[in-house]
């Protein structure tokens, strides 16, 4: 049975991606085909702030190209380089809290030699709640590395708790230049799939048009899965019903919840 992954590899990984390795381990042949394009920005600004956590509260990422982007800023000699990996910088910082969303973003926050917090949280919205339980008494603001595309539902649940946030772009978003003939190709020489998952609001927004004008009458075979609400959010914005979300962004969520509907 073929499912459609749409999601992007993370870059540098050996060996298959974790989720189609976990598909092919239940015997579900999964096809992973990028729909997203990253372009860092703002990097000097970033290595800046990062210069100063005396400045901060702490850290906060929701996507693991936020973390790319620190790790882009530790590979230019000079500037923090040396401190963070002469431990004095990292250590700073590893006495502040840095929260994430997800595991995938905490193995490589993990990475870099920063220990992660609230990564069972799930989405941004359970992340704030975290944030809020856990920090009280923030007087410093958060750093949050973001994309252009960033949703509004942390910055505005830290704001209903008058916890201070700085929250600074370091990345744009924009549709991956060859999705639409990948899409194409996936289409016309494999036919329809039993699923197809969508790994973020971006993705839906970018090529569900595509996927419709491809399928055709057959859409209504396909199994659509979200990778958590927030992306099941942006599907069924879009009038596209939602046959499952995974509890939680991990491969053997995916699956668990892609199996129940099959």
């Amino acid at each position: 049975m073929k499912v459609l992954l749409l999601k992007d590899p993370k870059e540098g990984e050996l060996g298959l991606d974790p989720y189609v390795h976990e598909f092919a381990s239940h015997g579900l042949q999964a096809t992973l085909i990028p729909v997203l394009s990253f372009e860092f920005i703002s990097l000097q600004d970033l290595s800046k702030k990062l210069a100063h956590p005396e400045a901060y509260g702490g850290l906060i990422f929701t996507s693991p190209r936020a973390v790319d982007a620190v790790k882009l800023c530790l590979c230019e000699k000079g500037g923090i380089r040396e401190a963070w990996y002469n431990h004095s910088l990292r250590k700073q910082w590893n006495e502040k809290p840095i929260y994430v969303v997800g595991k995938s973003t905490a193995n490589l926050v993990k990475e870099i030699g920063l220990a992660p917090l609230g990564e069972e949280s799930g989405n941004a919205e359970k992340l704030a709640a975290y944030i809020c339980i856990n920090n009280s008494s923030i007087s410093l603001p958060l750093l949050f590395p973001c994309g252009t595309l960033k949703r509004e539902t942390l910055p505005r649940c830290l704001h209903e708790k008058n916890v201070p946030l700085d929250s600074f772009t370091i990345y744009q978003t924009s549709p991956h230049p060859s999705f639409q003939q990948a899409l194409s190709d996936y289409f016309s020489e494999q036919g329809i799939p039993a699923s197809i998952t969508f790994f973020s609001p971006s993705g839906v927004r970018f090529c569900l048009k595509t996927i419709k004008d491809l399928a055709g009458d057959s859409i209504n075979q396909i199994k659509f899965a979200a990778i958590g609400p927030t992306t099941a959010e942006a599907m069924a914005s879009e009038g596209l019903t939602v046959n499952c979300s995974a509890e939680k962004p991990t491969p053997q969520d995916l699956v668990a919840c892609i199996k129940k509907v099959l």
